[in-house]
């Protein structure tokens, strides 16, 4: 806590002694906060920080979400090192190079009907097939068909060695037959395998879950929970420390500094924050303009002056979170020389665009405008919800488009991370990359069994996408949760998978 300055201490608190007469009353509700019972009996309270982009489709980032309210399971699950465990396959096996064998459990949906063979076979084919492919499927093709009520076949386009690990993402999460009533669509509220059904969805602002009582594994501890989607990390921090939620999602660092140190978990994380460069147009798609926006960026002043050391400086695009990746590293060859500053001044103005819902970013994006600007570049920033800019930044409507990425959240290994986001067929490539090289890497890697020797090639696809300058990695962050004093059982997921579990209570 010494570390903080006093400027952001007093800034924060006068934040919070403006804004708490607002909140007041807006964590409760029906439910919120009342009594259902004696202690652990109680509905939880979360405030979240992102509110569902896509209505709480499972095919975006929306599966996250669903993941960490404890709505959806999948065929397996991570552990903390990235390996597959079982979830709702109790066991598999490889057949061949490109097929596979999983048993499941037994278990139902929360609208009653079993988990069978040919559910889990519907809900894979759906996901395969969705308009918009989700991102851990970017690299790969899967085909799943029922063998028998019980065991399931499925079966890659090619070698896939973390075909299990890949099957552990939300997005592939299994639901009951009456979730897709529509074409390309599938509503998992009530028709999911999580401890808590999704029973109610009001737009962005709030959503209500209660206990799926027929769940297959330990029962939830908490009857129920009332989550608030609040953007304004100010406002998360304030409804925490006036008891007005239990669990805070993605405190800000300055609110961080001066909440009680008992209600502050900080968590280190696979969260790499990068500068993604638009390279198939406007001033970056010119490759020297790239390399003087790099050699523009200053990584330590973001961490020193706006995470206040709460976050370790980017040596690539693999952080602290995977300590093998600084052993294995393979420095970029070939990046193009920085364009000259007069060539700088004489380019178009750059958008340099982000989001609201975690709270340091506003601050990074007027940093790195200045350092930008320093280099020459004019610089315009669009700041605003997530949900309001994820369509045009897969579209390519930026220059620059600032996002921390968890590069372990698809499948427990990069390699998924780096297919989506850097491939010509990625479905998150927001810098718009498509170049053979890259491409070529990335494949190599996927196809490796052997974990030494992927992570290897792992690294050399890494120096690949740096030496394109299509990314600037600036650091890796730190979680900070705010969680009340008499909650217990919240999940400090370094891969942000989970959060609330079953095992969450109150008192």
């Amino acid at each position: 806590m010494s570390s903080i300055r006093p400027r952001r201490r007093a800034a924060a608190a006068a934040a919070c002694a403006l804004l708490l007469p607002v909140l007041s009353g807006c964590f409760s509700g029906p439910t919120g906060g009342a009594a259902d019972g004696g202690s652990g009996d109680r509905r939880l309270r979360v405030a979240m920080a992102f509110p569902p982009a896509q209505a709480m489709s499972p095919y975006g980032d929306d599966a996250v979400l669903l993941s960490r309210l404890a709505v959806v399971e999948s065929l397996t699950a991570l552990d903390e090192n990235g390996t597959a465990e079982p979830a709702l396959a109790t066991s598999w096996k490889r057949n061949g190079d490109s097929g596979w064998t999983f048993e499941l459990r037994d278990a139902d949906f929360q609208d009653g009907e079993p988990v069978t063979a040919e559910a889990v076979a519907r809900s894979l084919t759906a996901a395969a097939e969705a308009p918009t492919a989700p991102r851990v499927l970017s690299d790969t093709d899967i085909e799943a068909t029922a063998r028998d009520e019980n065991t399931v076949e499925i079966t890659t386009d090619g070698f896939d060695p973390l075909l299990p690990q890949r099957l552990a993402s939300p997005s592939l999460a299994i639901l009951s037959e009456a979730a897709y009533g529509k074409k390309g669509k599938a509503d998992p509220a009530g028709h999911a395998t999580g401890p808590y059904t999704l029973r109610e969805l009001d737009g962005t602002a709030t959503a209500t879950l209660e206990r799926h009582d027929g769940y297959w594994g330990k029962k939830a501890q908490a009857p129920g929970v009332d989550v608030r989607f609040v953007a304004d990390g100010t406002a998360r921090a304030n409804a925490l420390r006036a008891g007005e939620t239990d669990v805070a999602e993605a405190v800000p660092v300055a609110q961080a500094a001066v909440l009680d140190e008992k209600l502050v978990h900080e968590v280190p994380t696979a969260r790499t924050n990068s500068l993604y460069l638009n390279t198939a147009k406007g001033v970056f798609a010119d490759a020297g303009m790239r390399a003087a926006a790099r050699t523009a960026v200053d990584g330590q002043a973001l961490v020193d002056g706006v995470y206040e050391g709460r976050a370790d400086p980017a040596r690539g695009l693999l952080g602290p979170a995977l300590p093998w990746a600084a052993e294995r590293r393979v420095e970029p060859e070939g990046r193009a020389a920085p364009a000259k500053r007069a060539e700088v001044r004489r380019a178009d103005e750059i958008v340099l665009a982000t989001y609201t819902n975690r709270a340091e970013l506003a601050e990074v994006a007027g940093t790195l405008q200045q350092q930008l600007e320093r280099a020459g570049f004019t610089v315009r920033q669009v700041v605003r919800d997530y949900a309001q800019m994820e369509a045009d930044a897969l579209d390519g409507a930026y220059d620059a488009f600032i996002l921390p990425r968890n590069t372990l959240l698809d499948t427990g290994d990069p390699v998924s991370y780096l297919g989506s986001d850097f491939t010509c067929d990625g479905s998150f490539n927001i810098s718009q990359l498509c170049d053979k090289a890259v491409d070529r890497a990335v494949a190599e890697a996927a196809g490796i069994a052997g974990t030494e020797r992927r992570q290897q090639a792992e690294m050399r696809a890494e120096a690949e996408i740096l030496g394109r300058d299509a990314v600037v990695p600036l650091l890796h962050e730190r979680f900070v949760q705010g969680v009340a004093e008499d909650v217990e059982g919240v999940s400090l997921d370094p891969m942000e998978r989970t959060l609330i579990t079953a095992e969450t209570r109150v008192g």
